[in-house]
């Protein structure tokens, strides 16, 4: 489970105003749930993101992952409960080993060193089994280096690798943004498959209405460093990339108005 209490993290350039990245932000997403999390540029998504993963620190409020209290941590530490992709296929991943040996590195993770826990031969046969459960023939390349591959086969493996010790949160941040539509539609398709297989919580960021109205259970807009649009069950399912277009569409007008006009547009479309 993740419960987020006041979130708020302020950013303010040399000279200019304090802005509100994420603006007393609250909520709770119980195990098991797929979050989908989209906004515009600036809309404060990705800073909410960082500052789940650690990489952005909360001027207020606090983090809770599974129970514990991850607020004060450093986004190392995080990893022991947290997984994360990363947008670009390059993040998180070392290009100059092989598939197998950038999945043993994540294996290791969190383990003591020098106990023998596995195997050469069993962590190769476990690797193959998950690449071939979600891209098939994707196992058979596990002694070539990961930085040879394509951009949606390297995510596929930062997903077997980000979920091996099952995280308590998956965090996807934007991660097929850099792939072409063919590989961002495979990588879209492993994903809800791990997510599902095996009961993940997961927090999804993304720019594609396709992919924030047909994934997840629940669906988060966030504008202005706020959340402005929060539908899950059956509210999400009928939502279509229309519906999404014609929202944002509302806050950008509503964003044109005076304060006061601004307010009432957007309780209008609530």
């Amino acid at each position: 489970m993740l419960d987020v209490r006041h979130a708020t993290v302020a950013f303010s350039a040399p000279g200019g105003p304090l802005v509100r990245a994420v603006d007393d932000v609250s909520f709770t997403i119980p195990a098991g749930t797929f979050v989908v999390v989209i906004g515009t540029n600036g809309s404060g998504k990705s800073t909410l993101l960082g500052a789940i993963a650690g990489t952005v620190r909360l001027d207020a409020g606090s983090i809770h992952v599974a129970g514990h209290d991850l607020t004060g941590w450093r986004e190392n530490r995080r990893a022991r409960y947290v997984g994360r992709v990363f947008q670009d296929p390059r993040a998180g991943t070392a290009s100059s080993l092989s598939v197998l040996e950038n999945i043993a590195v994540a294996a290791c993770r969190g383990r003591p060193v020098g106990l023998g826990w596995a195997t050469p031969q069993k962590l190769r046969a476990e690797a193959a089994e998950r690449l071939a459960a979600i891209q098939p023939g994707l196992e058979k390349r596990l002694d070539q280096p990961i930085g040879s591959m394509s951009g949606g086969q390297r995510q596929i493996v930062s997903l077997v690798m980000a979920t091996w010790h099952r995280p308590e949160l998956l965090l996807l941040d934007e991660h097929t943004a850099a792939l072409d539509p063919a590989s961002a539609d495979r990588v879209v398709q492993a994903t809800a498959k791990l997510v599902r297989d095996q009961k993940l919580t997961a927090l999804m960021v993304t720019h594609s209405l396709k992919q924030a109205a047909g994934l997840g259970d629940r669906l988060l807009l966030v504008h202005r460093g706020k959340i402005a649009l929060d539908v899950e069950g059956g509210a999400k399912r009928r939502l279509s990339p229309e519906d999404l277009t014609g929202r944002f569409d509302r806050l950008r007008r509503a964003d044109q108005l005076d304060d006061p006009a601004a307010r009432t547009l957007r309780d209008l479309y609530a």
